[in-house]
């Protein structure tokens, strides 16, 4: 292989580490830097929930605010959903770019 193609392959390998390297940086981006605890909702005590876990997926924005909260899976269904919404809408994160998201999973227990 010619010198210079040796050299642009190099530099593609590394604009392509480069990118992964970023890539992962991003992903760590996503520790809250503000969060609150969901309270135990009343309704899930009134209907006899005692526990419960729910699957959200969160979308954030490039100022680190939670613009959009998506209920993934819950159990039971629908007892808790509200909570996780109030709850994970009141998170903060750092700035970044702008639509990352970040699933988590919320137990709740009485």
């Amino acid at each position: 292989m010619p010198k210079v193609a040796n050299r642009r392959f190099a530099h593609a390998v590394a604009a392509l580490a480069a990118v992964v390297f970023s890539l992962a940086a991003r992903a760590d981006d996503l520790t809250p830097v503000s969060r609150v605890d969901p309270e135990f909702p009343r309704e899930a005590a009134v209907s006899g929930a005692e526990s419960g876990l729910v699957k959200a997926r969160m979308t954030i924005d490039a100022s680190g605010e939670v613009t959009r909260v998506e209920i993934i899976d819950a159990r039971p269904r629908r007892v808790f959903d509200r909570a996780v919404v109030k709850t994970l809408s009141q998170w903060r994160f750092s700035p970044g770019s702008n639509g990352r998201s970040k699933e988590i999973e919320i137990a709740f227990k009485r």
